[in-house]
């Protein structure tokens, strides 16, 4: 399938003792859908450090997506949350799901510090801030399986565009990450913590999707923070 009409979603299977992801099951209802002409691609990964990187550069290259949205929970936040940097270090404050914890190691050994990403996250922001939907700019993935596959993506696209593969010369494929919040039902279990329904979270990410296949350049809009 031609990357120029592809965009690839991924999520997370359930972790740290969940028995649901919400960054699966709001991608579930997108899966075979049409957004700006674009057909959406969907892949669960498994939430370990080297099985997750595996699963998602082996569908970066069945599908060869112009737009590559990796989407993870972030239990506690309120909203919506566009990521901006993916950061080389891997700290496991806990074991991912297949028992590993390392610290203080490098997400790729000899690759650059950070990469920003490459999705328009301001545009998409305020497109979906635009339609009363709880959403953000965050300035930290933090430091475990989220964060290093949002790393392993940018590295991935990073030699895209520096051409050091010889069949993805002509492609600009783009690329990000989404934190989204618990749902209801695990909210509950964890006592009075912020929650989004579904419906809401695949609501917004349709618009961030469709905002990001028509934006060229991002926007200038003031989406930081003072902490």
């Amino acid at each position: 399938m031609s990357s120029s009409r592809t965009v690839l979603l991924t999520g997370f299977d359930p972790f740290g003792g969940e028995t649901v992801n919400p960054s699966w099951e709001s991608l579930r209802l997108l899966q075979g859908d049409t957004i700006a002409g674009h057909r959406i691609e969907t892949a669960i990964l498994t939430t370990a450090f080297v099985r997750g990187a595996s699963a998602l550069l082996d569908a970066l290259d069945r599908y060869r997506p112009a737009l590559t949205l990796c989407v993870g929970q972030a239990g506690g936040r309120a909203h919506l949350s566009f990521e901006r940097v993916a950061i080389n270090t891997i700290d496991a404050r806990i074991a991912d799901n297949d028992g590993a914890r390392p610290i203080d190691i490098p997400c790729v050994a000899g690759a650059p510090a950070a990469y920003f990403a490459t999705a328009p996250i301001k545009a998409m922001r305020a497109a979906v801030a635009a339609a009363n939907i709880p959403v953000e700019v965050s300035n930290t993935a933090g430091t475990f399986v989220c964060n290093h596959v949002f790393y392993v993506l940018m590295h991935a696209l990073a030699a895209e565009r520096n051409g050091k593969h010889e069949s993805a010369r002509d492609r600009h494929p783009r690329g990000g990450f989404v934190h989204v919040p618990y749902l209801e039902e695990q909210a509950r279990r964890q006592g009075s913590m912020a929650f989004m329904r579904i419906e809401t979270m695949t609501a917004g990410l349709r618009i961030a999707i469709a905002t990001a296949l028509r934006t060229e350049q991002d926007i200038l809009d003031g989406a930081g923070a003072t902490h």
